[in-house]
């Protein structure tokens, strides 16, 4: 098995667009006639409603786009300053896990964010990838402030994966207050630029290419990295 393709696509590509080239992709990684990929890229700002979106956490309609999406979760934004990362992978070679994958997404930006020097955090009930907010006032159940960074969301056809991960790299985020994202409340959304460092996409994408392999390795042993 071949390592999967890297594809960075500059300036913002359309969501219907994406959507479309990721089924053609996955149809070509199902016939094996394409290999597995990671695609970058970043979208115009928008709304996705998952297959678990709850009408009344679009809490502004008008405000910009909502594209129904067949991935899992519930609504979340994308937009400039924010890297998509799709990922397409042949889980019928990687081992038929779900749970596994999931695993491996969030180890895998984790990972990424510690060569920033930012610790991210998993939390049961709660999807995505978190950091804690010392600086901020606790929560009203007392618990310290956490704001998400990252989100997942994947959908599967044949045990091959698409959809994928989205990091906050500086990315505007009063535009995630037309929604609630991935229906969660007691807790906000940061990001690399609001932690107070100065990272760009590219660097971004430098730090998820290298920590793909050892991630990889990690969770599909039998896979190529």
């Amino acid at each position: 098995m071949t390592a999967p393709e890297w594809i960075i696509t500059p300036g913002l590509t359309d969501y219907d667009a994406a959507t479309a080239w990721m089924e053609d992709r996955v149809a070509r990684i199902i016939a094996g006639t394409e290999p597995e990929c990671i695609w970058l890229l970043e979208h115009p700002p928008l709304y996705t409603a998952g297959t678990s979106a709850d009408p009344k956490d679009l809490t502004d309609p008008d405000r910009f786009p909502v594209h129904k999406s067949a991935r899992g979760g519930q609504y979340t934004y994308h937009g400039p300053g924010q890297r998509v990362a799709y990922v397409l992978l042949d889980l019928n070679k990687r081992g038929r896990d779900v749970r596994n994958l999931v695993n491996f997404l969030e180890s895998w930006v984790i990972a990424a964010l510690d060569r920033f020097n930012i610790q991210g955090h998993v939390r049961d009930g709660r999807v995505g990838v978190w950091v804690e907010r010392p600086d901020k006032p606790k929560t009203v159940t007392g618990q310290m402030a956490e704001d998400k960074i990252a989100a997942i969301g994947i959908r599967l056809r044949k045990w091959v994966s698409f959809h994928g991960i989205s990091i906050n790299v500086d990315p505007d985020l009063d535009h995630f207050t037309g929604i609630v994202p991935c229906g969660i409340t007691d807790f906000g959304v940061t990001s690399l630029v609001d932690l107070g460092l100065p990272v760009t996409l590219d660097d971004i994408d430098t730090a998820l290419q290298i920590t793909f392999p050892e991630q990889a390795t990690k969770f599909f042993p039998s896979g190529t990295s």
